[in-house]
């Protein structure tokens, strides 16, 4: 048996927030890819279009919003399985990136769900309202081993009443209890992986991605801090998952979707490997 990743359907949330954004950069991302595989990318908003999909973003917008829809509609435990049963390819901005925390603050319990699947506390709307939203040019690292031309020019990071990683949590396989005992704190529940590859995915340590220096003139004076060192954590990835505080969506710069897309490739070889694997096995 032969593995086959010519077709890749990519989807993104589309339950409220900018997703037809996303959906513009994805297309623009992978028309300059150098791939055999076609993508192709679609709106989510039911359990069976989820399905179909080898990966998933989730935009930025009202997480509160985002995760109410969600629940209504029965998509919220079927996004929960994608992500931490399965392990597929995830990418959440601002909000996004709230939904997959496994913890978040500032929260009323009964007032917003989780997702999880990032070992992360976050701080919601860390940078204030939207009258203090703006714009950073940051060089991010990940970036460097881009093919694209520009990928050693700063990239325009946007913040709107953004959040941050306020802390990376020690992994658990269970729920992060300690956390759940936080006043004004939510916790995303416990899941367990469908398979061998899942819970090596689920094993993969926090990397942080991208960092902004608190000495920023953007940022506002006496925010609330608890992490160490002199930079506030802007994004994070944990194996197949991965997260950022602002929104690339809103710009016209489509190397963090090009980034993404090829990790999602990786991801989509990772798990055909395995399966001709189990196949050869039984």
């Amino acid at each position: 048996m032969t593995k086959d990743n010519s077709n890749i359907t990519i989807g993104v949330l589309a339950l409220q927030g900018a997703f037809s954004e996303h959906i513009q950069l994805l297309r623009l991302a992978s028309a300059s890819l150098s791939t055999s595989s076609k993508f192709s990318f679609v709106e989510v908003r039911t359990p069976a279009e989820l399905s179909k999909c080898a990966g998933l973003v989730i935009p930025g917008g009202e997480s509160t919003a985002m995760s109410l829809v969600a629940a209504r509609s029965g998509l919220l435990e079927p996004l929960r399985d994608f992500v931490k049963v399965h392990r597929r390819p995830t990418w959440g901005t601002c909000a996004g990136l709230i939904l997959l925390a496994e913890s978040a603050n500032r929260t009323k319990k009964g007032g917003q769900e989780l997702i999880g699947g990032l070992d992360v506390r976050v701080n919601r709307n860390h940078f204030g309202r939207q009258q203090e939203s703006f714009q950073a040019q940051l060089n991010l690292p990940f970036l460097e081993d881009s093919k694209a031309t520009s990928k050693d020019a700063p990239y325009r990071c946007v913040f709107i009443r953004a959040p941050v990683v306020e802390k990376v949590l020690p992994h658990k396989k269970g729920e992060q209890s300690e956390e759940a005992g936080r006043d004004e704190t939510v916790v995303a529940p416990s899941k367990k992986p469908v398979d061998g590859l899942a819970e090596a995915e689920l094993e993969a340590e926090v990397e942080v991605m991208a960092t902004l220096s608190l000495r920023n003139p953007n940022l506002q004076k006496n925010q609330e801090h608890e992490h160490a060192g002199a930079e506030d954590i802007i994004a994070v990835r944990q194996g197949n998952v991965f997260g950022c505080s602002f929104h690339p969506e809103l710009t016209e710069d489509p190397r963090i979707h090009a980034w993404w897309l090829g990790e999602v490739l990786k991801a989509v070889e990772r798990r055909q490997d395995f399966e001709l694997a189990d196949r050869t096995k039984s």
